[in-house]
This record gives C-alpha cells, structure tokens and sequence, in this order.
C-alpha cells in the first residue's frame, strides 16, 4: 500500500498531525518505538483540560481515539531507514516492517543531554525539570537550585525567581559571570556557587542535598537543570533538511522543511519551549501542510 504520509515519532506532535490527516480522509502510517522524552516525567502541565496527565496516559488516549479512523495505522516499532525513492519515501523497521509514503512528517523530538554530575539521572524529571512552565507551579517557594552556564543562567534565574526567592544558582565550574551580574544576584538574596557539584543525594527521586568539590553540602528540594539537545532520530540529516539556529529542522508557516516532501513538527522543529500544547498544535499545522501538498497534486490546479 502506498501511503499518503508517513510519521515518525508517537509523541503529541507526530499524534496530533495523525488524527488531523486521518480526519482529512488521508491514509496515514504512524510509527512509535515508545522512547519519547516525555515518558520520564510523574505528569505533564500546561495543556488545557488535560493539566496534570500522565505522558503514557496522555497518549493512550491519543491512540484511543485515532483508532476511530480506519486510514490511520499505528505500528509500534523503530524506524531504521527513511530513504527517498524516487518521488516517494521507503521506510523499514528493526523488524522488518517496510512501507512506501508520498509524504513524510518528522516528529520524533530531542534527546536530553544532562550535565556530568553524578546522580543527576536519577532525579530528573521527578524533583529536577528542564522547563518552569512545565513545572514551576509544583515547586514554587521552595528551596531550589539551578544548574546551569553561560548566558542561558541569566534568562533562567530571572524565570525561577517569580516561581521561588529561595535559589542557588550552581555553574558546576563556569566563571563567566560579570561582577554587575554576581552583585544582581546578591542584592536579590540569590545565592551563587562556581564549583563543580560533586554529587546529588536524595531518595526515590526526591533531591535533598546538592554536595559540592569541597565537600559543602547545600539542602535543595528540587530544581531545574540547563540540558544540551540533540535530534532523537537521523532521519532529517540524512535527507538533507536544513537544521535552524537551536538544533530543529528549518520549516515554514506550513512545517515544510528544506527537503520537498519532509515535514517537520514538535520538538523536532521547533527545539523550545517543550510543552505538549505546542507539539501538538505544530503537529497540526504540518499536518494541514501535508494535505494542502497532497491536493494540489491530486487536482494538478
């Protein structure tokens, strides 16, 4: 079967774009491998009527109600190959599974790289986020650190602020900051630390102490990390898509990217901020972009 568009990635982007196409009458092939970022967070926030959801919750339903449209199939497997072929697009599995699209929508999302500190994998996404937005509300006025460098830790002591006045900022052993930006910082009561953090302590994902290279140790209840992002899947690099100043694909108002046929939506495009609302709503333009595509070519007018 010759597909009209082929997804890859099942978060709420790749979701999202899938239930507007199958509504549109479009054959639709989904792929999912089950690996998303999201699924390490306890819940996801900022999504009106769904505030509070779990990922894995959320997107159950999501696959609940695709199953609603016959022209949209889902398959949970790991796309390995994404090839152009002509004019249209071959994909196959770590199965197997091969598949013949005329489009393709790239929604697999980032990686998260956090910083070398030990102990730190074990309580991000419970007491340690990426994004205040997401999480702030749940620890506003508590006792938090910030870890974070270079000029991003600017930005983000100025966000953290309206959530909690009680701050550590750690640089982990960055020295970049101005004597105007440490005074700004002691003016507000913000407390700042430049040596490297040698471990994070705590329970059940729950932070309790931030232990520093001299053996100091700081009680925290939670905080937010700077992460480094990569691309989740190859996919877009290898069939040559422009890639933006924040490591997404370069799309239009329409999610085309620079590669005739490539759509990108989410995180995979977009790189920031992460939340579900958004993915999901990029997901839905570049779905509406894909159809649009599909029937000008159709109708040849």
């Amino acid at each position: 079967m010759l597909y009209d568009c082929a997804i890859i990635g099942g978060g709420p982007a790749g979701l999202n774009a899938a239930l507007v196409l199958g509504r549109a009458r479009r054959k639709v092939l989904l792929f999912d491998d089950n690996g998303a970022r999201g699924l390490l967070t306890r819940e996801s926030h900022g999504f009106l009527t769904r505030d509070g959801i779990q990922p894995r919750e959320f997107r159950r339903l999501a696959q609940e109600e695709l199953g609603k449209y016959p022209s949209v199939s889902l398959v949970f497997e790991q796309v390995l190959h994404a090839d152009r072929k002509g004019s249209v697009f071959a994909l196959a599995t770590n199965s197997g599974f091969t598949a013949v699209s005329r489009t393709l929508i790239l929604a697999a999302g980032f990686r998260e790289v956090l910083p070398s500190i030990p102990g730190i994998r074990e309580f991000y996404g419970r007491s340690l986020f990426n994004c205040p937005y997401c999480d702030g509300w749940e620890l506003r006025d508590k006792p938090l650190v910030l870890v974070s460098d270079g000029p991003h830790l600017i930005g983000m002591t100025k966000l953290l602020y309206n959530w909690s006045r009680d701050l550590l900022l750690c640089t982990n052993g960055w020295s970049g900051l101005t004597t105007r930006q440490v005074k700004a910082f002691e003016e507000r009561g913000i407390r700042l630390q430049t040596q490297p953090i040698s471990a994070l302590t705590g329970e059940e994902g729950r932070l309790e102490d931030v232990v520093f290279q001299d053996g100091t140790r700081v009680r925290r209840e939670g905080g937010f990390v700077k992460t480094q992002w990569v691309q989740s899947a190859p996919f877009g690099y290898r069939l040559g898509c422009r890639v933006n100043g924040h490591g997404g694909f370069l799309t239009d108002a329409r999610g085309r990217t620079s590669v005739p046929g490539v759509f990108a939506a989410g995180d995979t495009a977009v790189s920031g901020p992460t939340q579900q609302i958004i993915a999901a709503a990029e997901g839905s333009r570049a779905a509406m972009g894909v159809n649009q595509l599909l029937t000008d070519e159709d109708l040849g007018w």
